[in-house]
């Protein structure tokens, strides 16, 4: 498990978080589909807030299991948090916002359908 730094465009929400570049994960839901993210996902306790806390944004939809946040100041999302399937604290980190990722390099490993979910 490495830890990585990372950040919104804007640099007003900074976070720390461990995690291995595996695994990884994208989704064609409504949401996903149109931020094009790339997912790794950590217990919540690997990630950890720097600064801006106070300029996240929470938006939920559909069922509103997954709370996904994005900086007030500039938009991106560079992270979510919700509950694992197995009942545990979960967050999702977006590797496209680490610093030093190049996400051309990374293999994407599910493609989860979350138009059928």
């Amino acid at each position: 498990m490495s830890t990585h730094q990372g950040s919104c465009h804007c640099g007003a929400v900074t976070f720390s978080v461990d995690v291995e570049l595996k695994g990884l994960t994208t989704c064609n839901c409504s949401m996903c589909g149109r931020t094009g993210a790339i997912m790794a996902f950590v217990p919540a306790d690997k990630l950890k807030m720097l600064t801006g806390s106070d300029r996240l944004t929470d938006y939920q939809f559909g069922k509103k299991r997954i709370h996904h946040t994005f900086c007030s100041v500039c938009g991106v999302r560079p992270f979510a948090h919700g509950v694992a399937p197995d009942g545990s604290p979960s967050a999702m980190v977006n590797v496209r916002c680490l610093e030093g990722v190049d996400a051309h390099t990374l293999e994407v490993s599910t493609r989860y359908n979350g138009r059928a979910a």
